[in-house]
């Protein structure tokens, strides 16, 4: 996949977008997620952080480095600024700012919580969903605009991710049953259409050696806030200050621990649809939970 026509057009890629010639003197693999090969590029003075896969993916990168700028605009907390992204050679690629990462303190998480949460307090008046659909890993994420919360939720993440998961031969007995129980579980928790960065665990959050918080790899729309605290509780808490930061700029409502097992289902049917094995088995086990609160 990476040719010498591929190394090119990205080196003349960015000395045009630039106005600074690029020539690339050295590359390096780097960490950057399961789906891609990601690296870090060096022209003397520049460097880069670069991610490539397969041509036909070009959309994917294209509603991230969508994503990250209107993030970006909202100048509340530190993204990667994207810089060109294309295809070239056979293969899709996205260019941005490299960032040197460090170690967090727990001021720089305690920050992190509140600069989130000035986040989420960016809303937008046509509802739920985002301007064009994107990617949770490499699973499609379906965005159009919707009125209401519920609505999105139960049609665009829910029934969306287990109408895939019967293809992959998943079984979910009370699927049902849990559909018919959302109304329930979000009612009277209103919900206010929130810039959310959608695949928010710890491998998509750091702190850069100058010690500022940085947010990365983001799956972007408009919905209920609590679905990126929810997630950052999945995988392993975030570091104690991030919960306590981000509660004293933007307290979470009441029954927001059983909404996160509602919220962390969809991410949980998403692996279960892109690596099968046990996840499954946890899916189920989360809707019988949610299922036993709603009764």
């Amino acid at each position: 996949m990476l040719t010498h026509a591929l190394w090119t057009e990205i080196s003349d890629r960015i000395t045009r977008v630039t106005g600074r010639p690029f020539t690339l003197k050295d590359r390096r693999s780097v960490g950057g997620g399961s789906i891609n090969q990601a690296y870090h590029i060096v022209d003397g003075g520049q460097q880069y952080f670069l991610k490539v896969n397969q041509a036909i993916h070009i959309g994917m990168f294209e509603a991230e480095a969508l994503g990250l700028a209107e993030m970006a605009q909202t100048q509340t907390i530190l993204v990667p600024r994207p810089l060109c992204w294309g295809t070239a050679a056979g293969a899709a690629y996205i260019v941005m700012d490299w960032l040197e990462l460090g170690q967090g303190s727990p001021e720089t998480w305690y920050r992190m919580g509140q600069q989130l949460a000035a986040l989420h307090r960016t809303t937008h008046g046509c509802g739920f969903g985002w301007q064009q659909n994107n990617t949770i890993g490499e699973t499609p994420q379906p965005n159009p605009w919707t009125e209401t919360w519920l609505e999105f939720y139960v049609q665009h993440r829910l029934r969306y991710q287990l109408r895939l998961a019967q293809r992959r031969g998943g079984h979910f007995p009370h699927q049902g049953a849990l559909l018919d129980a959302v109304p329930g579980l979000l009612a009277g928790h209103g919900v206010k259409p929130a810039l959310v960065h959608g695949d928010l665990w710890s491998g998509n959050a750091a702190v850069t050696e100058a010690g500022e918080p940085v947010i990365l790899d983001p799956a972007t729309y408009y919905g209920d806030r609590e679905v990126d605290i929810a997630m950052t509780e999945l995988f392993g808490r975030f570091p104690q200050p991030f919960y306590e930061g981000y509660n004293a700029a933007f307290p979470l409502e009441a029954g927001y621990g059983t909404r996160k097992t509602l919220y962390n289902l969809y991410h949980i049917l998403n692996h279960f649809n892109l690596f099968g094995g046990g996840y499954g088995a946890q899916a189920n086990r989360m809707i019988d939970q949610l299922l036993s609160v709603s009764r």
